[in-house]
């Protein structure tokens, strides 16, 4: 009896607890694993250039961090990344970081059409969507040049000091070339990404982080460029990456079926491209922001000096550990993207509850072992006792930030894959800008709380921002979101419910 009962009542449970959910986690780590590997890698190319440098003495680091600061805010951030700067606003040094309007960047946009097309098996529009990004996106890096190109008149006019602002400004023009290899890289990742196929993009991203770190040591230390030779680094790296992927796309087998010429066909449907990304971008955007304003802000507090360093440590740790819920993201994006994509709208709603499921498991471990080293975090990054001692007393509050981390980069990522990133930029407006900033300023000046008033109202904004997300992903009609795939691969209206009654 017991036998027939599991026979006749159990299957759909077994699938979840066992067959099914176990597949789907395999499918979701090997996606995510390298993706972390990835995300590393490149966080690591920017943050060893910066070290390289700061042995040359304070102007030199000074103009190299502001400059790549400036760079991040308004060049490759909106491009693609999904990381906080590296190099953050150091106090007042960096105020011109808010001063400047930001172009909209959208590679991320290609996770909901090549992830759609892909899971279809539209093969041909991979490259399609591809070739239509990277346009797109070149067309963008012209602007931001000009913005980097002037960036030291423009630091003047807000005050900054002239000779930081030269060499920020000598920095900022050789990374240029940068701007535009990235330009490439990334929609090249994201065509990639959308297949599952990341061992390409873990090959790139580890051989030109082994070569940069050499790169740049001699073109700082070895010829006359100085703080400049990292800047030319990391423009020579950065096209590196692009030219090893792409003769991986061009002679490898795998992409036989959805490699494809340039042709007029990649030109035609910018708009459509548009629609996805600028959300994508700002949803991304409107919450790296929000983190660069409060270093931004903790430069106004007493003891300038201190919080700003413990607060950059913070973020800096947190970025690092970011990596790790973005890989995840990423993976979920694919995942739902594919499911939807090939009009499986139970496969895409167990890939977001797998992948909760990992993202708990996650900063579970993550959190515990952050708790662990309390003690010690400090001495990584500074060893004096005042620094040391109030990183101590701010890892419980950063361990709240990689539990919202965790979820919320699961469910961006189950944004970007399902094509709902508008809901996701109103989430992160309402989240970090009506909550979040707000409170910070409550907490750290009118409380007196200082940097830990500044975090504690940022964490305040990320838990908003988790729970909407929770909520919205919760009400997903997931049979709308496939339809919603089908029009947008197929350009069709398909007919609703009520119309076919």
């Amino acid at each position: 009896m017991e036998e027939q009962l599991i026979q006749r009542d159990g299957p759909s449970k077994r699938r979840w607890c066992g067959g099914e959910a176990a597949a789907e986690a395999w499918r979701i780590g090997y996606v995510a694993a390298p993706m972390v590997a990835v995300l590393m890698s490149q966080f690591l190319v920017q943050v060893s250039s910066t070290m390289v440098v700061g042995h040359l003495g304070e102007l030199d680091l000074a103009a190299a961090s502001i400059a790549f600061s400036l760079a991040n805010v308004s060049g490759f951030s909106v491009l693609v990344s999904p990381l906080p700067s590296a190099s953050g606003c150091a106090g007042d040094r960096n105020k011109a970081c808010f001063t400047l309007l930001v172009l909209v960047g959208m590679a991320n946009g290609l996770e909901t059409l090549c992830g759609q097309a892909y899971g279809a098996k539209q093969y041909h529009s991979l490259g399609v969507y591809t070739y239509r990004a990277i346009f797109s996106l070149l067309m963008a890096c012209l602007p931001i040049s000009l913005l980097w190109a002037s960036m030291g008149k423009l630091l003047q006019l807000v005050g900054q000091d002239p000779a930081i602002s030269q060499e920020a400004e000598r920095y900022a023009i050789w990374l240029i070339p940068g701007l535009f290899a990235y330009a490439i890289t990334q929609p090249l990742m994201k065509f990639l990404q959308s297949q599952s196929l990341i061992l390409p993009m873990l090959l790139s991203s580890v051989s030109t982080l082994c070569l940069h770190v050499l790169l740049c040591w001699l073109l700082v230390y070895k010829s006359s460029l100085h703080n400049v030779g990292a800047a030319v680094s990391l423009s020579i790296s950065y096209w590196l990456n692009v030219l090893i992927l792409i003769l991986y796309i061009r002679y490898s087998d795998s992409f036989r079926s959805t490699r494809s010429p340039i042709t007029k066909e990649a030109f035609k449907g910018i708009n459509e491209f548009i629609r996805v990304a600028v959300p994508s971008a700002l949803m991304l955007c409107l919450e790296w922001w929000s983190y660069e304003l409060l270093i931004l802000l903790s430069g106004l507090l007493p003891n300038p000096k201190l919080e700003t360093s413990v607060l950059s440590i913070c973020l800096n740790s947190v970025v690092l550990l970011y990596c790790i819920p973005c890989g995840l993201g990423c993976a979920a994006s694919t995942r739902v993207s594919n499911e939807l994509g090939a009009s499986n709208p139970k496969g895409a709603k167990l890939a977001v509850r797998v992948s909760m499921l990992i993202a708990v498991l996650e900063a579970s471990l993550v959190v515990a072992t952050l708790l662990a080293l309390r003690h010690v975090l400090g001495y990584a990054y500074n060893n004096e006792e005042e620094v040391v001692n109030y990183v101590y007393e701010m890892v419980p509050m950063v361990c709240f930030s990689i539990v919202t981390d965790s979820i919320q980069g699961i469910l961006s990522g189950v944004a970007r894959g399902s094509g709902w990133q508008h809901l996701g930029a109103y989430v992160n407006l309402g989240a970090f800008y009506l909550v979040g900033i707000p409170v910070a300023i409550l907490l750290g000046f009118a409380l007196h709380l200082r940097g830990k008033g500044l975090w504690m109202g940022i964490v305040c904004g990320s838990t908003t921002q988790t729970i909407l997300l929770v909520l919205i992903t919760s009400f997903i009609n997931w049979e709308h979101q496939a339809k919603l795939a089908r029009e947008r691969v197929f350009h069709e209206r398909l007919p609703s419910h009520n119309e076919l009654k």
